[in-house]
């Protein structure tokens, strides 16, 4: 029995799902085989936040990523017993404490960085590197019409 087309399966946007899951797992796989921490796509949306944003507090984190801030905090304690985040007192509000990538959390981002590229090329030798760079331009079309004057924000979609 042959598996459909995947092409068939439905709409642009499901596809587009199917692709960012397929994408996702084989970036963990290639982590795991690293010998890497068990990290998930949520713990991910915390680098790139941190290294866009320098720090952030939990309930900054939080608000972003849609979570709780108990969650968040749950998945900040995660990285930083790992070396990736660094906790700091706030340095106006003694209450609160701003979360930081530690110099293990940059290389950590620059690393995956690398496993991306790594995963576009295996993607660009089964379809090709047109096909590949077509679909990122329509995808970044479509991504910057929509956000308008803004700039989407990279969050997880529960």
């Amino acid at each position: 029995m042959t598996s459909p087309d995947p092409a068939r399966r439905g709409t642009a946007a499901l596809l587009l799902a199917m692709g960012f899951r397929a994408l996702t797992d084989r970036f963990h796989e290639l982590l795991r085989a690293e010998g890497y921490e068990p990290l998930r796509p949520a713990h991910g949306f915390i680098f790139r936040l941190l290294e866009e944003h320098g720090e952030l507090t939990a309930t900054q984190l939080g608000a972003h990523l849609e979570l709780t801030r108990q969650a968040a905090t749950r998945l900040a304690v995660e990285l930083e017993q790992w070396g990736y985040l660094s906790r700091a007192p706030h340095p106006r509000d003694r209450r609160a404490t701003v979360l930081a990538l530690t110099a293990r959390g940059r290389d950590y981002v620059a690393h995956a960085d690398a496993l991306w590229a790594r995963i576009e090329r295996e993607w660009a030798a089964l379809a090709g590197e047109q096909a590949v760079t077509a679909a990122k331009t329509a995808v970044a079309a479509y991504v910057e019409q929509a956000a308008g004057e803004g700039v989407p924000s990279l969050r997880p979609v529960w």
